[in-house]
């Protein structure tokens, strides 16, 4: 347990870009929804969805030019941690505005952005790494 790394460090070469730029936006706001509900900035449970916000995020079929998970129709987050990132969000986006303009104003526009209708191959993240390696 004393081995935790802080929220915003699980694997920082990991993701690139605006997917990096979505990892910290969503960082930043379980960092907040964490302080205000657990008492901590790195509860068990936190540090658990954030790992799995940044899988979700290196794997996204979307790659750098997803839109937001939101309104995706592959649904890739487990049910648990799907229904937690709407209550973190649902807590913290109104505070986010304040705080973080820029991230919160982008995180809006990448909500309005469309998906396509045919799904992408070979442009999430970790196929990109694939390819260099």
């Amino acid at each position: 347990m004393g081995n935790k790394q802080p929220l915003s460090q699980n694997e920082p070469d990991l993701l690139t870009g605006k997917l990096a730029e979505e990892f910290k936006t969503i960082t930043l706001m379980t960092t907040l929804y964490c302080k205000a509900h657990h008492q901590k900035e790195n509860c068990e449970d936190c540090q658990n969805l954030l790992s799995h916000a940044q899988q979700k995020l290196d794997r996204c079929v979307y790659g750098q030019e997803k839109p937001a998970c939101k309104l995706c129709p592959i649904h890739c987050y487990k049910p648990h941690y799907r229904e937690l990132t709407k209550v973190i969000m649902q807590y913290a986006g109104p505070k986010m505005l304040f705080k973080h303009p820029i991230l919160t104003i982008n995180h809006v526009i990448k909500g309005l952005k469309k998906f396509p209708e045919k799904l992408p191959v070979g442009l999430s993240n970790y196929h990109q790494r694939k390819k260099i390696k």
